[in-house]
């Protein structure tokens, strides 16, 4: 991505003199307004180590015109200024509305499926998702009544091998491979587009909306982890090898199954039993 926001702000916009003209009252006073879609305020958008406010006010203002309005900062390198306010054009209460939060684990800890978005392959294996397939699952999750995170990294050097680890998949801009320097706003509107028109075809499918049981959050998913590295320690599963690559392994392995809150709280009952075993073995020893 670009370093440094490259268009030029706009003007501010100005109703239309025909509506300014409108009596009150009257139907042409304002726009019609559509219902406010519940799974959006579900998906939040999290921009890590941004260094450039200007970006920011981009990001904002490409969630706003695609239905978004959760914006996420983690550890921005400088405050929110003229520039972010200027880029914005208008998205003012997105910028106004986004907590700062000092790092990612903090901003996705309540989120169920969090989705790293990464220009290349790192040493982090992580399903792979094109913008399109990667949006329809979002909102399908937030449908479900997930919480779910879109996190984009730093404008010169993306997202850290360590941040990636906290995600359940990637997604790839595919642009030209000639020249993709994709600054920070377009990429943010690249897939908060496709999540507009997931949102609008998952609507007129189901309009109902079915539910599923609430999926497990990002926290007890890392407790469920914590747990299992314990566990593993109790039995000497390793048998003094790293235990690094082997949780690794078991984390895509949980990640991939999806599961739901009550599924943790019956895979977290197993390794105590486990734990609980392992060390009346040990007192017999």
């Amino acid at each position: 991505m670009n370093s440094d926001p490259r268009e030029t702000p706009p003007p501010p916009e100005r109703p239309e003199i025909a509506n300014s003209a409108a009596a009150p009252g009257d139907p042409a006073a304002a726009p019609p307004t559509a219902a406010p879609d519940p799974a959006a305020a579900r998906i939040r958008i999290v921009l890590v180590g941004t260094q450039h406010p200007g970006n920011i006010g981009s990001a904002a203002r490409a969630m706003k015109t695609m239905g978004l309005s959760r914006l996420v900062l983690v550890a921005p390198e400088k405050p929110l200024d003229r520039d972010a306010y200027a880029m914005a054009a208008g998205a003012d209460d997105v910028l106004e509305a986004a907590p700062i939060l000092p790092d990612l684990a903090a901003a996705i800890a309540d989120c169920h499926w969090v989705l790293g978005c990464t220009a290349r392959s790192r040493r982090i294996a992580l399903e792979e998702l094109p913008p399109r397939l990667a949006a329809e699952r979002v909102d399908a999750r937030a449908r479900e009544g997930a919480q779910v995170a879109l996190v984009f990294g730093r404008e010169r050097t993306g997202l850290n091998n360590d941040e990636l680890q906290l995600c359940h998949a990637a997604v790839h801009i595919p642009a030209n491979p000639d020249y993709s320097s994709l600054n920070l706003g377009a990429a943010v509107q690249v897939l908060s587009y496709e999540l507009r028109m997931a949102a609008l075809a998952a609507a007129a499918a189901d309009p109902a909306g079915d539910h599923r049981d609430p999926p497990a959050s990002h926290a007890q998913l890392e407790g469920f982890f914590g747990q299992l590295g314990e566990a593993l320690d109790a039995i000497d599963f390793h048998k003094g090898r790293a235990p690094e690559s082997a949780m690794r392994k078991l984390r895509r392995l949980f990640l991939r199954a999806d599961l739901d809150e009550r599924e943790v709280r019956l895979l977290r009952g197993v390794l105590a039993d486990v734990e609980r075993m392992a060390m009346l073995a040990g007192q017999r020893r």
